[in-house]
């Protein structure tokens, strides 16, 4: 009963995001490349004999109860196999918060996995998948990590190569953006051009690194960009220290750099530190 799992949740960015169509239901028709990152929380869990869920993290303000997606994602477990005894998790927490790298979703797929082998449920990964779209449109994708063409809503899943070996910079300045303002507030009449998708998977399923820094693009940014000019400032000071190209992830704010050598982004590190004392700068790299 005491067993204790340790599962790695990775963080993802979009190397592309692209927003085709507004649904009735609200939801947005997107067409997408996901990249996990090496940067990734930690989650521990542990069987209970009585029949609750104990949420722990180390983030100071993170909530702990159903607010919680890895919370959500035990309860919906525990309901969906009838589970008479609880869990225990701990999260540890490196990815930042409310930062367009699916921290949240990431926590959460790692615990519909935890949950399926601590309690030997069996489940399929397409099974666990299905619960977990009804938990976040990111959560499929988190299941599965790697690269990934992503359409439909995000649950619509393509495997595709891992892109070529680079130096991953990311930074997160001291800003707290609304995924769903984000998205209502996105004009998608008002867009001049979209993403080059194809071409980012063209590019990727070649290793062709620089013309696939050539194309990435995310919709999302003439929304997050124009409200926080910091992230473009971000952009260019990455990419006049010698990134192949910058971008924002997701809704944002957080910005990653593509370098193909260390010691360029090692000086955009410090460049970015400098001018964003409150930012949070990690080096990544690419996950399978």
């Amino acid at each position: 009963m005491n067993r204790k799992l340790i599962l790695k949740a990775y963080g993802k960015i979009n190397l592309g995001l692209d927003v085709v169509r507004r649904l009735e239901n609200g939801y947005h028709q997107v067409r997408m490349i996901m990249q996990s990152v090496e940067l990734a929380d930690t989650v521990t869990m542990r069987r209970l004999s009585e029949d609750r869920i104990v949420l722990k993290t180390d983030k100071p303000g993170l909530p702990c109860d159903e607010r919680n997606l890895a919370y959500k994602a035990a309860s919906l477990m525990k309901e969906q196999f009838s589970l008479p005894s609880g869990v225990e998790i701990m999260l540890e927490k490196r990815i930042p918060v409310a930062a367009g790298m699916a921290g949240g979703s990431a926590d959460c797929a790692a615990v519909l996995k935890g949950m399926n082998e601590l309690f030997g449920l069996g489940a399929s990964f397409e099974e666990l998948q299905k619960i977990g779209v009804k938990l976040g449109a990111d959560v499929p994708y988190c299941l599965m990590g790697g690269c990934a063409l992503s359409e439909g809503i995000g649950e619509v899943l393509t495997a595709l190569p891992k892109p070529p070996a680079c130096t991953l910079l990311l930074a997160k300045p001291n800003i707290n953006v609304s995924t769903k303002y984000v998205y209502e507030s996105l004009r998608l009449d008002e867009l001049k051009r979209h993403p080059d998708i194809d071409g980012i998977v063209q590019s990727i399923e070649t290793g062709d690194l620089e013309r696939l820094c050539g194309k990435l693009e995310n919709v999302l940014e003439s929304v997050t960009g124009k409200e926080y000019p910091v992230i473009g400032k971000i952009e260019e000071s990455m990419k006049e220290e010698g990134a192949l190209q910058a971008l924002m992830s997701g809704s944002g704010p957080t910005v990653f750099g593509i370098f193909r050598e260390r010691e360029d982004a090692e000086r955009a590190m410090e460049r970015v530190r400098k001018e964003n004392p409150d930012a949070e700068v990690f080096f990544s790299g690419f996950h399978a």
